[in-house]
């Protein structure tokens, strides 16, 4: 192939591994695994601010690769984005989640666990701008983020 990278005619996005320039595919997300902390009847929702200044409303998630534990991956995902060492219980809550594009839907299980957590002082990541505690009913008025759209078709406000 010599400089030029190699090209594939699937038009799939490849990763070159090692020193033969294989191409390999990257490894498809499998689920979309949430954190639902619930304090009495709120719960902690991540707060996330676009360019132009719109706020949506996230739970902290997690993408699941094949062969990853959910488990697992939420805990350390939910640390780093909530700054709360929170223990990740049952699933309480599934859906279904787009992780593709409107044209070319590619749907994936959401599962939300139940995640406890001793001190209830949240502190975000750099990539959201705050967190909010709500009830489900104060969720009508608000923009959820892409990540927490699957919420509505479960028609659980």
């Amino acid at each position: 192939m010599g400089t030029q990278d190699a090209q594939c005619c699937c038009r799939k996005k490849h990763v070159r591994v090692g020193n033969m320039g294989k191409l390999v595919q990257p490894k498809k997300p499998t689920a979309l695994a949430c954190g639902l902390l619930e304090d009495g009847n709120r719960a902690l929702f991540l707060c996330r601010k676009d360019a132009l200044g719109v706020e949506t409303l996230e739970l902290p998630c997690a993408l699941i690769l094949a062969g990853d534990n959910p488990v697992s991956a939420l805990t350390s995902e939910f640390r780093r984005q909530t700054g709360l060492d929170g223990q990740v219980h049952e699933v309480i809550m599934e859906g279904k989640h787009n992780i593709g594009s409107r044209k070319r839907k590619q749907l994936v299980p959401v599962l939300v666990f139940k995640v406890t957590a001793k001190a209830a002082s949240a502190r975000q990541s750099g990539e959201f701008s705050g967190f909010e505690w709500l009830e489900r009913r104060e969720l009508l008025g608000r923009r959820l983020g892409r990540n927490f759209q699957w919420f509505w078709s479960q028609g659980k406000p």
